[in-house]
């Protein structure tokens, strides 16, 4: 049985097979609603998702939380980074001592007429711009307890400490148990 995840970023699409590597990957036009709760946004994509594809289908949701910014942007991270860039996000920051941050990807999965929830959380702190891979605020992203950012890292060890690496290994777990 196919296993879709919907998503327009084949870089994010590649992270994601490197871990279940059956997956396919389709490209759909969903409304996102806006809503600072990761799991309201990811069931009604899944709903509209499941109004154009059948299947199993897999649709995700990030967001970085920076506490020295009272959480901001949540998961309106998307929209901070489209429009104004790792450079800017960083000026955010200037004069905040609390440079921490936090990445949470929420997974969900429509599959045999259920919906199932996956998450990963991630922390660490934001750093001047640092390595060649990755994408979005790689760069910028030192993960607690490594030396790397992610975007040093190489996809085998950012997926084993990522947010989304998370996420899609507790998915996969779940689809080896079924």
């Amino acid at each position: 049985m196919a296993i879709y995840f919907i998503t327009s970023k084949k870089h994010k699409f590649d992270e994601a097979r490197a871990i279940i590597p059956g997956l396919k990957m389709k490209s759909l036009d969903l409304k996102e609603i806006q809503s600072m709760d990761p799991k309201e946004i990811l069931e009604a994509k899944l709903l509209e998702a499941r109004k154009k594809l059948k299947g199993s289908i897999i649709v995700d949701d990030v967001s970085v939380e920076f506490p020295g910014l009272n959480g901001f942007p949540g998961p309106l991270v998307r929209w901070m980074y489209e429009i104004v860039g790792n450079e800017k996000i960083l000026k955010a920051l200037d004069g905040v001592k609390d440079r921490r941050m936090s990445f949470r990807c929420t997974l969900g999965l429509w599959h045999r007429g259920k919906a199932y929830f996956f998450d990963g959380y991630v922390k660490g702190k934001a750093v001047k711009p640092r390595g060649n891979n990755g994408w979005g605020l790689d760069p910028i992203f030192l993960p607690d307890g490594h030396k790397k950012t992610a975007s040093e890292m190489t996809m085998e060890e950012k997926n084993k400490v990522s947010h989304r690496g998370l996420a899609f290994n507790k998915l996969r777990k779940f689809l080896e148990s079924r």
